[in-house]
């Protein structure tokens, strides 16, 4: 697999390539359809600017995002960009069977050949109730332990490569490979690229061992982000797909005209984030709502330690936030992810992000 479906190029005074995690935030007062529609301006948007990849997260019963179904956002996101990856960041893997997630990538790798990539997790990706509803089964430990032999399972659809005997070597995942060795078929040199992520050593190790490319989740699990990195390069081993590590991380970026706004959008995602963590997950809520609200010495002491890891302030602020966490990491790319009510201040955040770093012109 050519090492540039995973490495991106550096733009402007940029430290390494920047991509984007995209939630599909939706915010108290809007609609998942303007949040959706938000999403195809600043995946537009970010093409034309030089980001490198554009993920969605898949996330389940949370009102606020709606990125429940990564492959239908993909494969609108497809029909109005050109040139940026786009992928997963990610398909939580024991909520699906692995011949449903081949078949949905493989769908989109047809549709836009050569820029898909498949990020898989092992969470839920939500709590835990949902997700017995949705693998229709209680037993959810099982599911993550049983995430390599998952992995192993979907790559041999990816690759349809079963072994003579296996009792899924006479089932393809279409579209895929063997389309190109039926009597009169053409097959695509592509394939979507497996990406692992995590947010704890565990997929870190598995990418390393596997030869794969990994993400982190920096925007919510900062406390490893180094110690995983370090894992994931100690144990890497040289694969088809690589010959070397290549690691992204996730990091929450805010960019405002003033720092002032900055804080008040902060302040928001903090309570969003409280509501998610006490069950009440909610719409993003208005910053004049999160003014209002009173924290107690616990949920104030839960805001700061959240807050602490979001880059946020003025471009210039933002940019020396970003310069120094890829200097302190050693991350190969930084995909980041904004948070804020309204959908043109995250579409503001990342023109001035690329402003400062003078990202191509749109």
């Amino acid at each position: 697999m050519p090492a540039d479906e995973i490495r991106g190029a550096v733009h402007g005074t940029a430290p390494v390539p920047l991509s984007v995690l995209d939630l599909v935030t939706v915010g108290a007062g809007s609609t998942a359809t303007d949040a959706l529609r938000t999403s195809v301006e600043l995946a537009r948007f970010t093409e034309a600017r030089g980001f490198h990849r554009y993920w969605v997260a898949e996330h389940h019963s949370m009102p606020g995002v709606a990125s429940s179904s990564p492959a239908v956002i993909l494969a609108n996101l497809a029909a109005h960009t050109d040139r940026i990856r786009l992928g997963s960041g990610g398909v939580m893997l024991p909520n699906h069977a692995p011949l449903v997630i081949a078949e949905q990538f493989g769908t989109l790798e047809a549709m836009a050949p050569g820029r898909v990539d498949l990020g898989l997790g092992r969470a839920p990706g939500t709590d835990g109730a949902t997700a017995a509803a949705l693998r229709r089964s209680d037993t959810l430990n099982e599911g993550a332990d049983d995430f390599p032999q998952q992995l192993a399972e979907l790559t041999r659809f990816l690759d349809d490569d079963f072994p003579d005997g296996h009792p899924y070597a006479r089932i393809h995942a279409i579209p895929g490979p063997v389309q190109g060795s039926t009597p009169g078929g053409v097959q695509s040199a592509h394939r979507p690229v497996v990406w692992l992520l995590g947010s704890s050593g565990f997929s870190a190790q598995l990418a390393g061992m596997l030869g794969l490319p990994f993400a982190f989740a920096h925007h919510f699990s900062a406390q490893n982000t180094i110690p995983a990195l370090d894992l994931y390069r100690e144990t890497f081993r040289p694969s088809e797909v690589l010959a070397e590590p290549y690691a992204l991380i996730g990091v929450s970026a805010l960019a405002t005209d003033d720092e002032a706004e900055a804080g008040r959008q902060v302040r928001a995602t903090a309570l969003n984030m409280l509501r998610l963590r006490m069950g009440r997950p909610g719409l993003f809520p208005d910053p004049e709502d999160a003014a209002r609200h009173e924290f107690s010495p616990m949920e104030e002491e839960f805001a700061a330690s959240f807050t602490r890891n979001i880059v946020h302030g003025t471009a210039d602020e933002v940019r020396a936030g970003l310069d120094d966490l890829q200097k302190r990491t050693g991350a190969d790319e930084l995909m980041l992810t904004s948070h804020a009510h309204r959908g043109e201040l995250r579409l503001r955040s990342y023109e001035l992000i690329a402003d400062v770093y003078g990202l191509p012109a749109a």
